[in-house]
């Protein structure tokens, strides 16, 4: 994939990030964040979550594979976790098309284990990258 529009940030540019991020995504609603263990992926969805609205605490749906949060208008906002399942059956069990489906903004981490039912889906790929004292976003095209 090529990069279609990149922003560096540190922890202390969190919410330009977020906000950066929800500007790029325009009305595509399956946002997918690839990067290597500890990139940042849940910090920075805790920031968008933030920068939308979203009161409640956001975490990481690693056990539960999927959160639900709410914003202030009432639409719903769905996090997974996909980093722990062992097969694709897994989403098909917790009914991943009612979810991605809603038209809810449903933010993804380890979509690399989903794939497969993601192909033909209009998605946001963003990718993470650690750098020395920052990180790298990266809209993929």
């Amino acid at each position: 994939m090529q990069v279609k529009a990149s922003l560096h940030y540190s922890i202390n540019d969190l919410a330009l990030a977020a906000t950066w991020l929800i500007k790029q995504a325009g009305e595509k609603k399956l946002w997918c964040f690839y990067g290597d263990m500890g990139a940042g992926k849940t910090t920075l969805i805790k920031e968008v979550c933030h920068q939308l609205g979203i009161g409640q605490n956001v975490s990481s749906p690693t056990f539960s594979l999927v959160n639900e949060y709410t914003l202030p208008q009432g639409n719903l906002v769905y996090h997974f976790d996909f980093y722990r399942i062992k097969s694709i059956e897994e989403a098909y069990d917790i009914g991943y098309e009612m979810y991605f489906e809603s038209g809810a903004i449903c933010l993804i981490e380890w979509p690399e284990k989903i794939e497969e039912i993601l192909l033909g889906e209009t998605t946001l790929p963003i990718q993470i990258k650690v750098l020395e004292a920052a990180r790298l976003i990266q809209i993929l095209a």
